[in-house]
């Protein structure tokens, strides 16, 4: 995987769901130790200050896990990451979204990315939501949520909602992974679509973007065909942000299926809404930053 070009994929890679589903907009921090005592900040142009990020690290069936929190009040907003990507992913916006919310707001780095640590083997979905839950509870947030899910995190995302729906207050779901896309017919185009940027990846497993990618692809098919079959829960308001170009920007019938998905989705469900960032790639939060913002704050003031 290439590592050259931040935030520009060729059209080969973006036709790799196997890639997509560990898409990176940036590049990926190597896993390292962390403590509590550990904080970031961040300028807030609105609001002229600078906020800080503190660093807790997060235990969780014997692994831990990096959550970094920018303290406000009221609700809290939670910002989850797509595939491959690190919790700095979100760096530029959680500033902007303390300073126009006033709400708490809360990035982590997933097992195997960033600060957190390896957890070997397959990728399962309830690990990663489990390590969710844990974290926001060891947190002590326990509601008014705002979920916000980009790309493989939109898995995560509606697995969490169905066991947590007190907890959420609503999600924003940027671009991200939706049960109607994955058919049998679409998991065999994405597995053999990708088989070459996993073969590549064999090569430097020590990599933690081509870890992820690896431990994906050994359990795709059997996590897309059971994703297939996720339901939404009617009582979690969703927007849905779709791009206009896609993760698949090089193959029409794919995009078309994505955009395609996304309709599906908003379709099947009470509260929720579609919204298309124009001109934008798969990279929304980083192309279309000012519609991620909107969205968000108008989901956490529509639910406040």
């Amino acid at each position: 995987m290439s590592h050259t070009t931040p935030h520009r994929r060729s059209v080969n890679r973006a036709l790799s769901a196997l890639a997509l589903l560990a898409l990176t907009a940036g590049a990926v921090t190597a896993c390292s130790d962390g403590n509590a005592s550990e904080s970031r900040h961040s300028a807030s142009p609105e609001a002229g200050q600078t906020a800080e990020t503190k660093l807790r690290m997060i235990d969780n069936g014997g692994h831990r896990l990096a959550f970094h929190v920018t303290q406000g009040h009221g609700s809290t907003i939670v910002l989850d990451s797509g595939g491959g990507e690190d919790s700095s992913y979100w760096d530029d916006l959680v500033p902007q979204l303390h300073a126009a919310t006033g709400a708490t707001v809360v990035t982590y780095d997933r097992a195997g990315l960033g600060k957190s640590d390896v957890v070997p083997g397959p990728w399962k979905v309830e690990s990663a939501v489990s390590d969710l839950e844990a974290g926001l509870e060891q947190l002590g947030v326990t509601k008014n949520v705002t979920l916000v899910s980009h790309s493989q995190a939109g898995e995560i995302a509606t697995y969490f909602a169905k066991e947590n729906q007190k907890m959420l207050s609503g999600a924003v779901l940027v671009d991200a992974n939706l049960p109607p896309l994955f058919t049998d017919a679409q998991i065999a185009r994405l597995v053999a679509f990708s088989q070459p940027q996993v073969d590549a990846a064999k090569k430097d497993p020590e990599n933690p973007q081509n870890r992820q990618l690896i431990s994906t692809s050994e359990s795709f098919v059997a996590t897309s065909k059971a994703f297939h079959k996720a339901t939404w829960p009617d009582a979690v308001p969703a927007t849905v942000i779709v791009s206009e170009k896609t993760p698949f920007d090089g193959s029409p019938e794919d995009a078309q299926r994505w955009r395609d998905a996304a309709a599906t989705f908003v379709h099947d469900g009470p509260g929720r809404t579609l919204v298309t960032a124009e001109g934008s790639s798969h990279d929304v939060p980083k192309d279309s930053p000012d519609l991620v913002l909107k969205e968000i704050e108008g989901m956490v003031a529509a639910q406040g």
